[in-house]
């Protein structure tokens, strides 16, 4: 096959066109160029620009693909990420959001070093950062498996140019540049896969019939234990997510923080079902029909390729070239969330409180702006690694729900908890998941779980059962230093990791940002200030 001459030529027109409205925007927003125009756009989002680029951070091509991907290979039963995803981040936006930003944060590991201080805060940040690069990863993956078949372009050019234009913008533009593009983005998604749909399920080489009740799919016996954890790792992996609390603490309010939010999650949940429509429509090709030249049936790696697979040789061309530039926006819309999420917490809560507390803002800025490219450069060299983008979809939540998401809960709502019992859940749950292998990235499992399976792996829902044992450990050894060392029984020379001493008391108890007092988050918060602030702004 070709270059596809045509497709390429509207590609290349709309990187450049993303590119330079993403500086320019950048450039116009940001007047004084300082770390918190960067990082916050300066706490200026309202309704409308809120809810569109939230939506947009959910809705990249490791979601459209992968949608496309498992719905049309294992059917909707299993099409968990896209749901659980959307409700986790609907959850955290209703109880979380609301709390977080009436603090006035930075980023959501602000929590975490105002109760624990600095250095255990920046342990946290681990799991934060695996989750956004691996998030990258299926990002990237999903452009450069659609972009290597429908243009016939070398899958390592499209993911490395993809992921130099996401890059570019935020690197000069911050939040204000990514905020703007994703709603443009997002416009072209909706359009771009909507437009697919009839022309995929309307074609001579698509006989519906053929997956009536098949596209439901469903769950075996001995999968049980898989699919619950599946369901948990995505509700609960999608609440610790920075990109998304990046664009709540940048809202006006609370209130608009708690309400776009929500909305967003609504926005890119009805946003899954085209590409889920067009991954039924693949499962429902006649593929000796088309021209497509590949080994059929398709293997469980190769339906990763179904949605790239459908705009190429079911629909027509035109159509086809229209749906690319959707998948395109999908992964620019995601891809510099992430980016920029992982280079705040990199530039705020290691570099500046930890290493550089004096660090200027200027210095601050290219200490982002190295993060962003660092951040990039190792996504896109994981989506040229590992195979299956609804893989690394469900992978990039798995961090944050057995390690992160714990955290999160207690550091808000457990008034006792300490560095202590944080750094022993943070310990015990890393140890817990990794002895379970992963096969994504080729760990083999140190412990076989029961009903382990030499072919499917484990089937024990052991991420699930890491995450209760991550909270067991944070509370018991929280409560069980916190007693020890109040009532003596240990004496606080003892404490190494200065939990209990008058700056820890100081730390937890009140912190300045420009003279306004910010609550510690497990005491009851007093938002009728910031609650009323103007949110009239789009």
């Amino acid at each position: 096959m070709a270059v596809n001459i045509p497709g390429l030529v509207a590609i290349a027109v709309f990187y450049v066109a993303i590119l330079t409205f993403g500086i320019l925007i950048g450039r116009r927003k940001n007047k004084s160029g300082t770390a918190d125009e960067l990082f916050l756009a300066n706490r200026s989002f309202g309704l409308v620009v809120a809810c569109l680029t939230t939506a947009a951070s959910m809705v990249g091509g490791g979601y459209v693909n992968g949608t496309a991907e498992v719905i049309g290979r294992d059917g909707l039963v299993w099409t968990i990420g896209p749901i659980g995803y959307n409700i986790g981040m609907a959850i955290g936006g209703i109880f979380i959001a609301p709390k977080v930003r009436a603090a006035r944060y930075t980023t959501i590991v602000d929590p975490f070093q105002v109760k624990y201080g600095p250095k255990m805060g920046g342990v946290l940040f681990i799991s934060e950062f695996f989750g956004d690069v691996f998030w990258e990863a299926a990002i990237f993956g999903a452009l450069g498996t659609t972009l290597s078949i429908v243009l016939d372009i070398n899958i390592t050019a499209s993911v490395v140019i993809s992921a130099c234009v996401a890059v570019i913008y935020t690197f000069f533009g911050g939040l204000y540049s990514v905020a703007y593009t994703d709603i443009v983005q997002l416009l072209l998604i909706a359009v771009g896969l909507v437009l697919a749909v009839p022309f995929a399920v309307t074609s001579p080489v698509v006989d519906m019939s053929k997956v009536t009740t098949s596209w439901l799919g469903q769950v075996h016996t001995e999968h049980i234990g898989l699919y619950i954890d599946t369901i948990f790792l995505c509700v609960c992996g999608g609440v610790p997510w920075q990109a998304w609390y990046q664009r709540i603490l940048a809202c006006k309010s609370p209130k608009l923080a708690q309400i776009s939010t929500v909305v967003g999650a609504g926005i890119a949940l009805v946003l899954a079902i085209p590409p889920g429509i067009l991954g039924v429509a693949g499962a429902a090709t006649d593929w000796n029909s088309t021209s497509y030249e590949g080994t059929l049936p398709l293997s469980f790696g190769e339906w990763t390729n179904i949605l790239p697979m459908v705009l190429q040789f079911v629909c027509p061309a035109g159509i086809s070239i229209v749906g690319i530039g959707a998948v395109s926006a999908a992964v620019m819309s995601s891809a510099d969330s992430c980016v920029l999420a992982s280079g705040t917490v990199f530039a705020s809560n290691i570099y500046k409180n930890i290493f550089r507390p004096k660090a200027s803002e200027r210095e601050l800025v290219w200490v982002l702006r190295g993060a962003i490219v660092v951040v990039g450069a190792l996504g896109a060299i994981i989506a040229l690694t590992v195979g299956t983008v609804y893989g690394l979809f469900i992978l990039c939540g798995d961090l944050m729900f057995v390690v992160q998401f714990p955290q999160l809960i207690c550091v808000l709502w457990v008034s006792f908890a300490n560095s202590y019992g944080s750094l022993s859940g943070f310990i015990v749950a890393m140890l817990l998941r990794f002895t379970g292998g992963e096969p994504y990235l080729f760990i083999p499992p140190l412990i076989k779980y029961p009903y382990y399976d030499d072919k499917h792996g484990q089937m024990f829902p052991f991420k699930t059962m890491t995450m209760i044992i991550s909270f067991i450990f944070i509370i018991g050894v929280s409560y069980l230093t916190d007693r020890l060392f109040k009532n003596g029984t240990i004496s606080k020379k003892y404490d190494i990791l200065q939990c209990f001493t008058e700056e820890a008391a100081q730390r937890t108890g009140e912190s300045k940002e420009n003279g306004e007092h910010i609550p510690c988050l497990t005491e009851p918060l007093n938002d009728g200030a910031v609650l009323s602030e103007k949110n009239t702004s789009i």
